[in-house]
């Protein structure tokens, strides 16, 4: 049985902008690595409705996430600062190879 396409929640303050660089970084990195996800963005305060551990397998975040989730969370600003880019892109690979 094949593996099933991961799903990951990008997660900036808006929703929109740092989020948006975040997704299309990591994307590119992934699709050159030849894996495949799911994707959607949101602001960190929606995090409580829409991040459920049973259609989100990894949340990369460019902001401070304030809440408990049963989901494993990527701290993700440095690939908007360009400072630890490929330790994070990495890391995030790792959950979803």
């Amino acid at each position: 049985m094949a593996n099933k396409k991961k799903n990951i929640l990008f997660v900036c303050a808006t929703g929109i902008a740092t989020s948006t660089v975040a997704t299309e970084k990591t994307l590119e990195y992934l699709k050159d690595k030849g894996v495949e996800v799911t994707y959607t963005q949101t602001n960190v305060a929606s995090l409580p409705e829409v991040a459920d551990p049973k259609t989100v397998d990894l949340i990369v975040a460019t902001t401070q996430v304030p809440f408990d989730l049963d989901i494993p969370v990527v701290h993700a600003l440095s690939l908007i600062t360009g400072i630890g880019a490929d330790k994070t892109l990495a890391e995030i690979y790792d959950y979803v190879k």
